[in-house]
Protein backbone atom coordinates (compact mmCIF):
# COMPACT_ATOMS: atom_id res chain seq x y z
CA UNK A 1 0.00 0.00 0.00
CA UNK A 2 2.82 2.36 0.88
CA UNK A 3 4.52 1.68 -2.46
CA UNK A 4 1.30 2.50 -4.31
CA UNK A 5 1.02 5.87 -2.56
CA UNK A 6 4.67 6.69 -3.23
CA UNK A 7 4.30 5.65 -6.88
CA UNK A 8 1.25 7.89 -7.23
CA UNK A 9 3.09 10.85 -5.72
CA UNK A 10 6.11 10.28 -7.94
CA UNK A 11 3.85 10.13 -11.00
CA UNK A 12 1.98 13.32 -9.99
CA UNK A 13 5.08 15.37 -9.14
CA UNK A 14 6.09 16.23 -12.72
CA UNK A 15 2.54 17.34 -13.48
CA UNK A 16 2.68 19.93 -10.70
CA UNK A 17 5.45 21.71 -12.58
CA UNK A 18 3.12 22.20 -15.56
CA UNK A 19 0.54 24.22 -13.61
CA UNK A 20 2.05 27.65 -14.37
CA UNK A 21 3.01 27.00 -17.99
CA UNK A 22 1.53 28.95 -20.87
CA UNK A 23 -0.51 27.00 -23.43
CA UNK A 24 2.39 27.35 -25.88
CA UNK A 25 4.83 25.86 -23.41
CA UNK A 26 2.41 23.03 -22.66
CA UNK A 27 2.02 22.26 -26.37
CA UNK A 28 5.79 22.24 -26.89
CA UNK A 29 6.35 20.00 -23.86
CA UNK A 30 3.56 17.63 -24.90
CA UNK A 31 4.95 17.35 -28.41
CA UNK A 32 8.43 16.69 -27.06
CA UNK A 33 7.24 14.01 -24.63
CA UNK A 34 5.06 12.26 -27.20
CA UNK A 35 7.83 12.40 -29.80
CA UNK A 36 10.43 11.08 -27.37
CA UNK A 37 8.18 8.21 -26.34
CA UNK A 38 7.35 7.27 -29.90
CA UNK A 39 10.96 7.64 -30.98
CA UNK A 40 12.16 5.46 -28.11
CA UNK A 41 9.73 2.72 -29.07
CA UNK A 42 10.71 2.83 -32.73
CA UNK A 43 14.38 3.13 -31.79
CA UNK A 44 14.14 0.12 -29.48
CA UNK A 45 12.71 -1.93 -32.33
CA UNK A 46 15.48 -0.69 -34.64
CA UNK A 47 18.20 -1.28 -32.04
CA UNK A 48 19.01 2.19 -30.65
CA UNK A 49 16.36 3.52 -28.26
CA UNK A 50 18.42 6.54 -27.17
CA UNK A 51 18.92 7.85 -30.68
CA UNK A 52 15.28 7.19 -31.50
CA UNK A 53 14.16 9.09 -28.40
CA UNK A 54 16.38 12.05 -29.29
CA UNK A 55 15.18 12.24 -32.86
CA UNK A 56 11.57 11.74 -31.75
CA UNK A 57 11.89 14.48 -29.13
CA UNK A 58 13.24 16.93 -31.70
CA UNK A 59 10.48 16.07 -34.17
CA UNK A 60 7.85 16.28 -31.43
CA UNK A 61 9.14 19.66 -30.29
CA UNK A 62 8.96 20.99 -33.84
CA UNK A 63 5.45 19.61 -34.21
CA UNK A 64 4.36 21.13 -30.90
CA UNK A 65 5.74 24.54 -31.84
CA UNK A 66 4.10 24.44 -35.27
CA UNK A 67 0.78 23.46 -33.69
CA UNK A 68 1.15 26.31 -31.20
CA UNK A 69 1.72 28.82 -34.02
CA UNK A 70 -1.42 27.60 -35.80
CA UNK A 71 -3.50 27.92 -32.62
CA UNK A 72 -2.14 31.44 -31.95
CA UNK A 73 -2.99 32.50 -35.51
CA UNK A 74 -6.50 31.07 -35.16
CA UNK A 75 -6.99 32.94 -31.90
CA UNK A 76 -5.75 36.20 -33.42
CA UNK A 77 -8.07 35.79 -36.42
CA UNK A 78 -11.02 35.09 -34.17
CA UNK A 79 -10.25 38.13 -32.02
CA UNK A 80 -9.91 40.37 -35.09
CA UNK A 81 -13.24 39.16 -36.45
CA UNK A 82 -14.93 39.56 -33.10
CA UNK A 83 -13.64 43.13 -32.75
CA UNK A 84 -14.74 43.93 -36.30
CA UNK A 85 -18.23 42.68 -35.54
CA UNK A 86 -18.39 44.60 -32.27
CA UNK A 87 -17.19 47.91 -33.73
CA UNK A 88 -18.61 47.63 -37.25
CA UNK A 89 -15.20 48.27 -38.84
CA UNK A 90 -13.45 45.70 -41.04
CA UNK A 91 -10.44 43.96 -39.48
CA UNK A 92 -6.91 44.89 -40.48
CA UNK A 93 -5.43 42.68 -43.20
CA UNK A 94 -3.07 39.92 -42.01
CA UNK A 95 0.61 40.80 -41.84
Amino acid sequence: MKRLIVAGLVAALPLAGCANMTPGQQRALSGTAIGAGGGAIIGAIAGNAGLGAGIGAAAGLAGGLIYNKVKEDQSASYSAGYQAGATGRPPNPPQ
